[in-house]
C-alpha cells in the first residue's frame, strides 16, 4: 500500500506543479498581451448576441455591447419568440442609445427542431447580416463586455489563416453565496486551460469571432446543423482545418449573477455532458484527474488523522503541503491575470481573493460529480428547454 501511495502522490504533485506552471505562462500571457499597442483592425463586423428570457444584469449587458468603442459595426438581437419578455428590453435599450439604435436589429428565428435553440438562433441570424460585414462575432445576452471588448476580440483576424478569436467568461456575484462563489471557482479553472497554445485553445461560444470568408469557407453554418454546442462545433471545424484558435484575454467577460447549489450543480454537469459528448478526451482527463486528487488528498489526511505507521506521515504531510501550495498558487495567479483585465470590477474580484484561492479543494469534487453523472446521462435542460444529445450532430428536442 505504501507504494501505491508513493505514486499516487507523486503524480498528484507532478500535475499540481505542472497546473502551477501553466497558472504562471497564464499571467505572463495575459501582462504580454495587454502591453501591446491598441490595434487598428477596422473592419465592417456583425455582432449576433442570441437572448432569451430576461436574466438579472441584461439590461446593462445589452448596453455594454451597443456602448462599444469600435465604430464600423452591427449588431443582431436575435430571439425565438417575438413575445419573449427580452424583446422589450432590446427595444427599449435599442431605443435609448440615439445613433447607436440604427445599428441594431431584432431577428426572430424559428423553434429548434433537431438542434439546440441557441444553435437554431445563430443559423438565422448570420443570414441576415450585412453584405459589407467581414467578422462574424458572438456574445452571450449574460456576458458583459468592456467597451474595448469587440476591439480586441476581432484583432486576431487580421491574420487571414488564423480560424477563430475567443475570450471566456468569469462569474462574479452581486451577493455573494457559497454555491456562487464555488461556480466561479469551477469556471476560473476551465478559463485557465486557454492560453499562447492556438493549438489546444477551444471556442466559448459566449465571446468569439470568426472571418467571415472563414466561416463561409468551412461552412460552419451547415456544421452547425443538428448541434447542441455551437463552440465546441466551431472548435472542432477548427482542427480538422488545422487553423488557429487565439484566446484573446481583452475577450474575458465578466457574467454577473447568483445561484443557488441545485443551480450550480445543474450548471456545471451540463457542461460536463455536453464535453462528453463532443470533447471525450476532455472528459476523461477531468474524470481521472478529480479522481485522482480526492484519492490521495483523503489518503493522506487519513494517514496524519488515524495512521500508526511513521512512514507514512512525512510524505503525506509532504502530499498535502505541496498540492496545497501548488493549486492556492495556481489560484492566485489566474484571479491576478482576470483583475488586469476585468478592471471595471476591482473591488469584486478583489472581493474573490479569499473564495479563489480556498474553495479550489472543492472544485474536483464537482467536477468528479459533473463527471460521473455525464458518464450516464447526456440528458440536458438549457434556458428552459430540455434536450438529449444523440451524438455531436444529433440533438433530440424533450420538451419546452
Amino acid at each position: 500500500m505504501l507504494v501505491i501511495f508513493y505514486i499516487l502522490a507523486a503524480l498528484l504533485i507532478f500535475l499540481s506543479f505542472k497546473s502551477f506552471r501553466g497558472g504562471i505562462d497564464y499571467l505572463t500571457f495575459f501582462k504580454s498581451e495587454i502591453s501591446k499597442p491598441e490595434p487598428d483592425f477596422r473592419p465592417f463586423v456583425t455582432v449576433i448576441a442570441p437572448c432569451r428570457g430576461v436574466e438579472r444584469g441584461l439590461r446593462e449587458n445589452l448596453r455594454a455591447l451597443i456602448e462599444q468603442r469600435f465604430l464600423p459595426y452591427e449588431i443582431l438581437f436575435v430571439v425565438d419568440d417575438e413575445n419573449d419578455p427580452a424583446v422589450a428590453v432590446i427595444k427599449d435599450i435599442s431605443g435609448k442609445a440615439g445613433k447607436a439604435a440604427n445599428k441594431t436589429r431584432l431577428i426572430v428565428a424559428c423553434k429548434a427542431d433537431g438542434s439546440s435553440q441557441k444553435v437554431q438562433n445563430l443559423r438565422e441570424a448570420v443570414l441576415h447580416a450585412d453584405e459589407r460585414s467581414e467578422v462574424f462575432a458572438f456574445l452571450d445576452s449574460d456576458a458583459r463586455p468592456s467597451r474595448d471588448w469587440l476591439q480586441f476580440l476581432i484583432a486576431p483576424l487580421r491574420d487571414g489563416g488564423i480560424g477563430a478569436a475567443t475570450g471566456y467568461r468569469w462569474y462574479i456575484s452581486n451577493r455573494p453565496t457559497f454555491a456562487s462563489e464555488l461556480r466561479s471557482v469551477w469556471n476560473a479553472s476551465v478559463a485557465s486551460a486557454l492560453g499562447p497554445n492556438t493549438k489546444s485553445n477551444f471556442c466559448w461560444g459566449g465571446s468569439m469571432a470568426v472571418r467571415r470568408d472563414v466561416f463561409e469557407r468551412l461552412d460552419i453554418r451547415g456544421k452547425w446543423r443538428g448541434t447542441l454546442s455551437d463552440d465546441f462545433t466551431v472548435t472542432r471545424a477548427m482542427r480538422a482545418a488545422g487553423m488557429p484558435i487565439v484566446f484573446v484575454p481583452q475577450a474575458l467577460t465578466a457574467s454577473l449573477g447568483d445561484c443557488g447549489m441545485s443551480e450550480m450543480l445543474e450548471f456545471t454537469t451540463r457542461q460536463m455532458k455536453i464535453t462528453r459528448v463532443y470533447a471525450p478526451q476532455m472528459w476523461f482527463i477531468s474524470l481521472i484527474g478529480s479522481a485522482l486528487f480526492i484519492t490521495v488528498m483523503i489518503w493522506s489526511i487519513g494517514i496524519l488523522v488515524w495512521g500508526s505507521q511513521n512512514d507514512f506521515a512525512v510524505p503525506a504531510a509532504a502530499t498535502l503541503a505541496l498540492v496545497t501550495s501548488f493549486s492556492a498558487g495556481k489560484a492566485w495567479l489566474r484571479l491576478k491575470a482576470a483583475r488586469l483585465v476585468l478592471a471595471n470590477h476591482e473591488s469584486d474580484l478583489k472581493r474573490q481573493v479569499w473564495t479563489q484561492n480556498t474553495l479550489w479543494l472543492l472544485t474536483p469534487l464537482v467536477f468528479l460529480y459533473n463527471a460521473i453523472v455525464a458518464l450516464f446521462s447526456r440528458r440536458l435542460r438549457w434556458r428552459g428547454i430540455t434536450y438529449e444529445l444523440k451524438s455531436p450532430t444529433e440533438t433530440v428536442i424533450i420538451a419546452d
